[in-house]
């Protein structure tokens, strides 16, 4: 579920919840638009989880390492190491 798709599942429980006053005969639309919301709801938590930090656990699986190079010993007038 995306972050918009999971806004729109809230919006559309707040309105079923706290909108709507119409009265159906062994459907609570109110209960409806509550189970909606919480869908909702965890959806963008579980959405905003895997945006944030899961997606970077994946673009970084061993975590961030930095590659430092540097110059044999003695610089660049030394002589070559002694070949065995």
């Amino acid at each position: 579920m995306t972050i918009g798709a999971a806004i729109v599942l809230i919006a559309v429980g707040a309105v079923l919840k706290w909108a709507v006053t119409a009265h159906v005969t062994g459907f609570d639309i109110q209960t409806a638009g509550t189970v909606v919301f919480v869908v909702g709801l965890l959806g963008l938590v579980i959405a905003i989880m895997y945006t944030f930090w899961w997606s970077r656990e994946a673009r970084y699986p061993y975590g961030e390492e930095t590659v430092v190079r540097r110059r044999g010993p003695g610089g660049p007038g030394a002589p070559p190491p002694p070949a065995y």
